[in-house]
């Protein structure tokens, strides 16, 4: 019987489990909201839609792979920070195990199974040094050097989104620090972008609401439209030509590049992987991006580094956790056969 194994991707606001065989190919998939992030409640639902999972696929399943926020220990499956959800040192793997005794479980920070599943089974195979980054509301990702998924002393190499490129008058992350390569070149970091340029272009219509039929509802139905400002419609607008929206994606691009090209001091790797939301641009943003990291490239050889979009979307968490799961932890690139 064909092998494969349940990938869960634990975010913030929902949990996703999928039926992943060996070769990466998704053959089911659930999702559930999580409205509530107490840990029984997030692992009732994880528990929910893995049953789903499970129930779903003839596959011989070899275990549960769990890509979640945060630092893991890897041996026990603890969370021991997630600022997504609030938690310090939480068992996860421990409450998992007790759902589903009969699979063995292991859990890892959701962006290094992303960087495994793309490099796996997206863009990043037949390479051995190669970095993802997924551009949404922040900045995550990981790093493979010479075939390993580079995991770090206590676990937290592949926090790329939390150098700083802009210490000084940058904007403020998350993670307390001003001018992270997160706080710039995320899809948030867009959209800042975007209100620091806007008194420069008093006439622009990007942040303007639309009219509305009831005047009492003007303040509130403004502050929506403005919520409703994201990436996406900053970069369809630099595309159309509008000045505001192009003097942000200008902004955003150089730090963008900026970090990149720091990535490529740091590790020197073949490929950078660019997924996430923000990278559903293409063409328009790889085009703006390149010139400006060949610029800032000294060390390493120009041209040598190939920075292209990922090619599993939103699945790559999933697709990694999975084949973590099969291969019992972060494992880039198996041993070769020994001959008989």
């Amino acid at each position: 019987m064909p092998r494969a194994a349940i990938g869960v991707d634990l975010g913030g606001s929902h949990v996703l489990a999928a039926v992943v065989d060996e070769g990466g190919e998704i053959h089911a998939k659930f999702e559930r909201e999580i409205e509530d992030r107490a840990p029984a409640a997030v692992v009732d639902a994880l528990a929910e839609v893995v049953r789903s999972a499970v129930a779903a696929t003839r596959y011989d399943v070899v275990g549960i792979g769990i890509g979640s926020p945060g630092n893991v220990d890897p041996a026990s499956g603890t969370i021991r920070f997630s600022p997504n959800f609030g938690w310090t040192d939480v068992p996860l793997g421990a409450r998992v195990r007790d759902a589903f005794p009969k699979y063995q479980v292991f859990v890892a920070n959701d962006a290094r199974c992303a960087t495994l599943g793309e490099y796996v089974h997206g863009v990043g195979r037949g390479t051995r040094d190669f970095v993802l980054l997924t551009l949404g509301t922040g900045i995550g990702g990981g790093i493979v050097v010479n075939g390993a998924v580079a995991l770090g002393f206590q676990v937290g190499a592949g926090e790329i989104g939390h150098h700083q490129i802009r210490p000084d008058g940058g904007f403020i992350c998350g993670c307390g620090k001003v001018g992270c390569f997160e706080a710039q070149a995320s899809g948030t970091g867009l959209l800042r972008h975007a209100f620091r340029v806007a008194p420069s272009f008093p006439r622009s219509m990007l942040l303007d609401p639309p009219p509305v039929k009831d005047k009492d509802k003007v303040g509130d139905d403004a502050r929506t439209w403005r919520d409703r400002l994201g990436s996406k419609r900053i970069r369809k607008a630099a595309q159309a030509g509008d000045a505001h929206a192009l003097a942000a994606w200008n902004a955003f691009c150089d730090d963008l590049a900026l970090g990149l090209a720091n990535v490529i001091a740091f590790v020197n790797p073949e490929v950078i992987a660019l997924g996430g939301g923000v990278s559903s641009g293409g063409d328009f943003l790889l085009d703006r991006v390149k010139p400006l990291v060949e610029v800032r490239t000294t060390m390493v050889p120009r041209g040598t580094t190939r920075i292209v979009r990922a090619t599993l979307g939103n699945d790559a968490g999933a697709v990694g956790a999975a084949t973590a799961a099969m291969r019992g932890g972060l494992v880039a690139q198996l041993p070769a056969a020994v001959p008989a």
